[in-house]
């Protein structure tokens, strides 16, 4: 019985200072993230591939001959910015209906892209990225196990920690052979925790966790077969440091959106296609007063990160922020969070972390690994 537990965010930067699970799960070690955000990370992950392969960066892409959008323009009328449905929460009951009306199976949020943008992007998580052929033409982790033979189990990522943790224990005790569960809540719970004052509340999230695991740890022993307990995150977090706003600067030019340029701003970076000549020369100049915050990503970045593609599809430039720095206002958000992620992959608050019962492969190096270790860690026996 092989069990892997994916706790978003649990990164090395909180593992790596403490002895946490050490009792449990005493081989460890810190892990490259995959370079973006859990939009990139998770279908990372699920594959093994990396975004230049499964083509998911950032949530929205600047894509108009792609973009789903246009088939619900009555929906977006109502994002006018003094509409009613433009303020917090509303804009989530609204994301639900865009989401049923378009048949998106995957997680789907408009966070802040405005109304005059949507017609103009496309949405990399249409599908449900867990289950099988959700990640087609690119094999994921349920395609593999179904061909495998061997009984699995795949958490539903719609529910909540406790729900999944719960199910899992279940599956533990019916024998299933491979289970892999994935808990989403401490990624949320730290993008608003990483002062000293807030941190109480993810210290208490860590001790939930492991009363948890060790409750699947005793479900594993009772059943009498050999079994295995791996315990992965895809990121660290790092603090809130300063805010620069590259959207007004960009704005500022008059250049037009979607005529001249078209632009993601996520909190991060900012990924920008150039549709007319002189539109390159006149953004870079907008963003000059802004490189001691950030850089324009090099071919060679893009193709150590993974992001590198020869239709651009991900932008002709991209220009991402220093640790600690974030973009505000953004398509994601209009107000800094406490810590964020999306920076360098080698920034020390970025690395992931992996615990185990058993040691761990030397090849094992980043997030992207993870896929090949669950993969060879099917079973024996029930390949067919």
């Amino acid at each position: 019985m092989r069990i892997f537990l994916f706790i978003d965010a649990l990164g090395w930067d909180i593992v790596g200072k403490t002895d946490y699970l050490r009792d449990l799960l005493p081989h460890r070690r810190a892990v490259t993230m995959q370079f973006g955000y859990s939009s990139s990370a998770i279908p990372t992950i699920l594959s093994g591939v990396r975004p230049d392969r499964h083509g998911h960066l950032g949530l929205f892409a600047f894509a108009p001959e792609r973009s789903p959008f246009k088939r619900v323009a009555a929906f977006m009328r109502l994002l006018r910015p003094k509409s009613f449905w433009n303020r917090g929460r509303v804009r989530g009951w609204l994301s639900r209906a865009v989401k049923r009306a378009l048949g998106f199976t995957g997680y789907f949020q408009l966070y802040q892209m405005t109304a005059e943008k949507l017609p103009y992007m496309d949405y990399c998580e249409r599908k449900n990225l867990f289950v099988q052929g959700g990640m087609a033409p690119v094999e994921n982790l349920a395609d593999a196990l179904k061909r495998s033979g061997a009984t699995y189990h795949i958490s539903d990522w719609h529910l909540t920690d406790g729900r999944n943790l719960e199910i899992g224990e279940r599956e533990i005790a019916k024998g299933t052979d491979f289970i892999f569960l994935y808990t989403a809540e401490m990624d949320a719970l730290r993008h608003d925790s990483v002062t000293p004052e807030t941190w109480k509340r993810v210290e208490a999230k860590l001790a939930w966790y492991r009363v948890n695991i060790e409750r699947l740890v005793e479900a594993a022993k009772a059943t009498g077969r050999e079994w295995s307990l791996t315990v992965f995150s895809d990121h660290g977090m790092t603090p809130l440091s300063k805010t620069v706003d590259i959207k007004s600067a960009v704005e500022a030019t008059r250049l037009r959106f979607g005529v001249d340029y078209g632009a993601c701003y996520d909190s991060t970076m900012f990924r920008v296609h150039y549709l007319k000549l002189g539109s390159r020369a006149t953004i870079e100049s907008a963003l000059a007063p802004f490189a001691d915050d950030g850089h324009w990503l090099t071919e060679d970045e893009e193709r150590r990160n993974g992001i590198w593609r020869e239709d651009r599809a991900f932008g002709d430039a991209i220009f991402l922020v220093n640790p600690g720095v974030q973009i505000v206002p953004c398509d994601m958000g209009l107000k800094p969070l406490s810590g964020m992620h999306g920076y360098d992959p080698e920034d020390i608050h970025s690395k992931a972390a992996i615990m185990s019962t058993d040691p761990i492969p030397d090849w094992l190096d980043g997030v992207y690994d993870y896929f090949r270790l669950m993969k060879e860690s099917i079973p024996k026996g029930t390949a067919k």
